[in-house]
């Protein structure tokens, strides 16, 4: 189908355009940038240079992507990347910034909802199926994996990692890493029990459940893992766990 493009728009010559894309009013889209197909941009938005952007991405009126990174040594010369996935929703305000490493690129999956001025900094490395509540602001080079939620107002430091199926507690501050399958809060935060609701859902269950029910118990005690039984979320609780970290990880909260 043919784009649908309203004439305050302001298209470089050098964009790249997909098919069926819908393009609002006073919508900017600056050179070296490529958008796929089915893409839905708003009033306002502003998609800058080195952006690459898959199908059926959603982006509201006001949201910027590709801006320069907030590092004062970036040197705007530089050429680096923000790459997005398929089927995103960008809600308004919301913002990220490309790499601030050259030909490097900060990375954000599919099916990801980001809400109201929400904020992904340079070099994060985004999963999949993963929602920012608002005011949700990560510091440069976090990774956060799939299937994750961070309440509203959470913010993470530069470098912490966040694993798969975590729901991070509104307003909570992140300065380590947040260990996958988890719920964390509090202040300081802490994991305080597994994602148990998350895990369902997913259909986590069973033997499956009950492994990483002993693993989360042994972890408590620092205890090994290794003669758990080796079940796909283990395997990658392990792998995760194995990866060298900059930030240590965040404590146990200790039940009542």
């Amino acid at each position: 189908m043919p784009n649908k493009i309203h004439p305050t728009a302001c298209i470089a010559d050098s964009a790249s355009l997909g098919e069926n894309v819908t393009i609002g009013p006073f919508v900017v889209i600056e050179e070296n940038v490529d958008i796929g197909d089915d893409c839905q941009l708003g009033s306002h938005a502003v998609i800058q240079s080195f952006v690459k952007m898959g199908r059926g991405n959603i982006v509201h009126p006001h949201v910027v992507l590709g801006d320069l990174p907030q590092d004062t040594s970036f040197k705007a010369e530089t050429v680096s990347w923000l790459e997005i996935g398929n089927d995103n929703v960008f809600r308004e305000g919301f913002t990220a910034h490309r790499s601030a490493t050259e030909h490097a690129a900060t990375k954000i999956g599919s099916g990801c909802f980001f809400m109201n001025n929400s904020h992904v900094a340079h070099d994060c490395k985004i999963g999949n199926n993963t929602i920012f509540a608002n005011n949700v602001a990560i510091g440069g080079f976090v990774e956060v994996g799939d299937k994750v939620f961070m309440g509203g107002n959470v913010v993470a430091h530069q470098f912490c990692r966040i694993g798969s199926y975590v729901i991070v507690q509104g307003t909570t501050g992140l300065n380590m890493d947040v260990i996958p399958f988890t719920l964390i809060g509090g202040r300081p935060a802490k994991h305080y029990k597994l994602n148990t609701i998350g895990l369902r859902r997913a259909g986590i269950t069973g033997e499956r459940y009950k492994v990483l029910a002993d693993a989360f118990r042994l972890l408590k005690k620092k205890a090994s893992l290794e003669d758990l039984s080796e079940t796909e979320e283990l395997k990658y609780l392990k792998d995760w766990l194995a990866t060298k970290s900059k930030r240590g990880l965040h404590g146990f909260k200790e039940l009542d």
